[in-house]
């Protein structure tokens, strides 16, 4: 079967897609081999749609960077640490949008619309998603809403609830702080300076 469409409505589509803002998703990992070809998977969608996918080697000893190769825009081998991996990563992405994803975490679909519709709706210059645990029983769920119900309130993300941030408010911020734990923490109170997520 071949379905003919109007015109008028791929120039449409294709007018929409050129005024999309890119997305750099940065992801730091080390030593992470066995898991990061399905966490990189996943991504794929978004890197056909025209967004960047950036891996961030903290010096792994195992096979992390040859199984991330083909399913990375760009891989790069930072120094060790979370917060200092993420801030070179970002310094390499292109993305006007950078999305800070950790390679244990998976987006929730048609993520890249969800980022950039919510923040063009709200004018917010960050934002992060709601934690939805894996597994059935049901103290996770209690945790999910516990951890979501604390971030709507104080506007406190953490790391595996993915941070995305307009590229200028994180070059403006300096940045993660170069710490070693609660980086997340850090970069959203330094956040909320430029507004809700």
């Amino acid at each position: 079967h071949c379905r003919i469409t109007d015109y008028r409505t791929i120039r449409l589509m294709t007018i929409r897609l050129n005024r999309m803002m890119k997305i750099s998703i940065i992801m730091p990992v080390l030593n992470e081999a066995p898991a990061i070809a399905q966490a990189l998977l996943a991504l794929q969608p978004l890197r056909e749609a025209g967004h960047e996918v950036v891996v961030v080697d903290g010096g792994s000893h195992d096979d992390t960077i040859t199984v991330a190769n083909p399913y990375a825009d760009k891989i790069i081998q930072g120094p060790r640490g979370r917060s200092r991996q993420m801030n070179a990563g970002a310094k390499l992405s292109s993305g006007e949008i950078l999305l800070f994803l950790h390679g244990d975490t998976f987006l929730p679909g048609r993520a890249d619309r969800l980022i950039i519709e919510g923040m063009k709706r709200g004018e917010r210059k960050w934002g992060y998603f709601d934690v939805d645990l894996s597994g059935k029983h049901l103290l996770l769920r209690v945790i999910e809403i516990l951890m979501n119900w604390r971030s709507r309130l104080s506007h406190i993300a953490t790391g595996d609830q993915a941070i995305f941030v307009n590229r200028e408010v994180f070059e403006a911020i300096g940045g993660f702080p170069e710490i070693d734990l609660m980086e997340d923490i850090a970069l959203s109170k330094m956040l909320k300076k430029y507004g809700r997520p």
